[in-house]
């Protein structure tokens, strides 16, 4: 569990992070989800987009991709969520 000041110092982070993929009319997949494990081994930090024709509702989206990847939630605005997993072989964020 993440702190806030945890949280404010990884969506400061996060601003810059382009997003890694999309949530679209399938909604969230198996295969979605090994690519977004892939992403947060290598880079910790992650923005997934989801698109307009999404069928379900964003919060729902954004806890099932938390859940799902064993990732924290850290920022849901807008349609993009942001997530973060310490990774075990290529850490490179310190958090606070």
């Amino acid at each position: 569990m993440l702190t806030g000041k945890q949280k404010r110092y990884l969506r400061s982070m996060a601003h810059h992070v382009t997003p890694v993929t999309q949530v679209g009319k399938g909604g969230v997949s198996d295969n979605m989800i090994e690519q977004i494990n892939m992403a947060l081994e290598t880079k910790e930090l992650i923005k997934v987009s989801i698109l307009q024709n999404c069928e379900e509702d964003k919060d729902v989206v954004a806890k099932e991709l938390a859940e799902r990847s064993g990732a924290e939630l850290v920022q849901l605005i807008g349609k993009q969520v942001v997530l973060y997993k310490e990774s075990v072989d290529h850490k490179q964020i310190e958090l606070p």
